[in-house]
């Protein structure tokens, strides 16, 4: 580890600390006070809701969002599956690619659906370019815009009191999914993609051009809209890649400036979401507790990822590890330090865009990512998915520490009861149930392990992270499984669509039972949830959550690998 490496490091977070306030009170106007620019957006957002017919002074309840969300998320899971069927009859398709087979094109709808962007085919000879536009980055806009809407519902479940006639609303899915597209995404992402054709970053309908080398060998340049896809692919932490090499290809991400901007992206939307949560518990330091607590885990895994990829591989002897570091699968133009700082920010936030190969990390580099999945989207994690997910280890820390002093559970002044805890529960078990059930299933069947390039230990690892970045919707890869096959595409699909959706029903549930309750005054035996000790207590349970759960498997795979490297075994 170098100074300069930790100097971009901590440059990274202070842009990030930097940009969380202001956005977070943007994002507080936008959704519970007046939008911006009324003159010149409100007319778009009052045509929109005529045209679906929506009322936007009509709120839901909790079952009315959530069958709003699954009926909108369906729809668009048809929609985005059709349309990569019909593509080579479809306009903007210069490179005349054939329709998409049905396996990945279930595959590849629910990814993008699920705002997981996991993609199990090379984009530039794949997807044409109507496609890339019309399907997958408009998907992209209204998937993250979902997730923001969930995470506003469960925050107005807390801090909202009951309404009159005990009405328990949690606000309109259809004008939370206008107002994050409108004036939240579309904005910040015209910008973002004017900077990025700046520095470099394609942006054309051209076919591929086909050029000779200095060499004299003939090489394939695809071109198309990658700007566009790629300012909402990282500020709606979706992460999909209009080339196969995503992050890493010049053409995506050109500069060391083009990486900083990126990961800056990824974090902005989640931290902004804390400080957007506190103006609206009316404790801003609510937010901060939040943001304490997801901060103290980013730097627990950027450290350990850092300190494994300088130490390098163990299996190359100790004076070989000395002098560089591992180097294997990065891009030198970024270097070791800002590979592993994109590695921690991609998995924390579940974005899943990649700038170096995850699998030529060592065990224990590679340990980290997957370890920041497993801990289920907490550390700053997706747009909206975030916060929903650290609100939920919240009320299971609140629980504990209700039980620590011998009080019933409570939360901004409201109880934590048999209900909440029941559904956090379901949500908490859920996620590895899905993990570590299809991972089995996978590790004893042919169909599974065939599309392995590695075996032992490291085979494992490859499967456990792709399943454990599908469920997480996450969307990176190890990148040493064939995960194009029938059984990979179905199965990976229905676990995307199961940590999606199986996942926001809980959290809404939690948010209209928690709506309707009184909050009751502080008092001198009131459990404080905006200091130290209960931004460690939260800390601590999201890191005993998934220790308990995962770590057996981890012990057999990338922690197993490690020592066997260390003795001269590589698989």
């Amino acid at each position: 580890m170098t100074f300069v490496g930790w100097l971009q490091i901590l440059v990274f977070f202070g842009l990030v600390l930097a940009v969380t306030k202001p956005l977070g009170g943007y994002l507080f106007r936008v959704f519970e006070g007046r939008p911006p620019l009324p003159r010149v957006l409100g007319p778009v957002e009052r045509a929109v809701y005529r045209l679906g017919g929506v009322d936007p002074q009509r709120e839901h309840t909790w079952g009315q969002y959530t069958g709003a969300l699954l009926a909108f998320s369906l729809f668009s899971l048809f929609l985005l599956y059709m349309l990569q069927r019909l593509q080579h009859v479809l306009p903007l398709n210069p490179q005349r690619l054939p329709a998409v087979e049905p396996a990945l094109a279930f595959n590849t709808a629910a990814s993008f659906t699920a705002n997981t962007n996991w993609q199990a085919y090379a984009g530039e000879s794949t997807m044409s370019h109507f496609s890339q536009m019309v399907g997958l980055t408009w998907q992209n806009f209204v998937s993250a815009a979902a997730g923001l809407g969930v995470a506003l519902a469960l925050a107005r479940g807390f801090t909202r009191r009951p309404g009159p006639e005990g009405q328990k609303t949690l606000g309109n899915f259809w004008v939370d999914l206008v107002r994050g597209v409108l004036y939240v995404l579309l904005p910040l992402c015209g910008v973002y993609a004017l900077f990025l054709v700046s520095q470099g970053v394609l942006q054309n309908l051209s076919a591929a051009r086909e050029l000779t080398t200095l060499e004299g060998v003939k090489q394939t340049l695809a071109m198309g809209p990658v700007a566009s896809q790629e300012a909402i692919k990282m500020l709606g932490t979706n992460g999909g890649g209009f080339f196969n090499a995503n992050s890493a290809h010049p053409f995506e991400n050109p500069t060391p400036l083009t990486n900083l901007v990126q990961m800056l992206s990824i974090f902005a939307l989640p931290a902004a979401l804390t400080s957007t949560y506190g103006r609206m518990a009316g404790d801003r330091r609510q937010g901060w507790a939040l943001f304490v607590a997801m901060s103290v885990l980013f730097f627990v895994g950027v450290t350990a990822a850092y300190a494994a990829e300088a130490q390098g591989n163990t299996a190359l002897g100790p004076a070989q590890v000395a002098q560089a570091g591992n180097l294997e699968g990065k891009e030198v133009r970024f270097g070791i330090a800002a590979s592993t700082l994109f590695a921690t920010v991609t998995t924390d936030a579940s974005c899943g865009a990649v700038n170096a190969m995850h699998d030529s990390f060592t065990p224990l580099g590679g340990l980290v990512p997957l370890v920041n999945m497993q801990l289920g989207e907490v550390i700053f994690g997706g747009v909206g998915a975030g916060l929903y997910g650290i609100l939920v280890m919240v009320v299971l820390a609140v629980f504990i520490a209700g039980l620590m002093v011998g009080r019933t559970p409570e939360y901004l002044g409201k109880k934590i009861e048999a209900r909440e805890m029941k559904l956090a529960m379901l949500y908490v078990l859920l996620f590895p149930g899905v993990i570590l059930g299809l991972s089995a299933v996978a590790v004893v069947i042919p169909q599974g392990t065939s599309s392995l390039n590695n075996a032992g230990p490291h085979g494992l690892s490859e499967i456990l992270y792709a399943v454990t970045s599908g469920t997480a919707n996450n969307g990176s890869a190890f990148a040493g499984l064939n995960a194009n096959t029938p059984f990979w595409n179905l199965s990976l699909g229905l676990a995307m669509l199961a940590g999606r959706f199986l996942m926001i029903v809980p959290v809404l549930a939690i948010a209209g039972s928690m709506v309707g309750k009184k909050a009751v005054p502080v008092g001198p035996g009131t459990f404080p949830t905006h200091g130290a000790l209960f931004t460690g207590l939260l800390v601590s349970v999201v890191l005993i959550v998934g220790a308990l759960t995962f770590v057996p498997a981890l012990s057999l795979s990338p922690i197993v690998e490690h020592f066997l490297a260390g003795a001269g075994k590589v698989f």
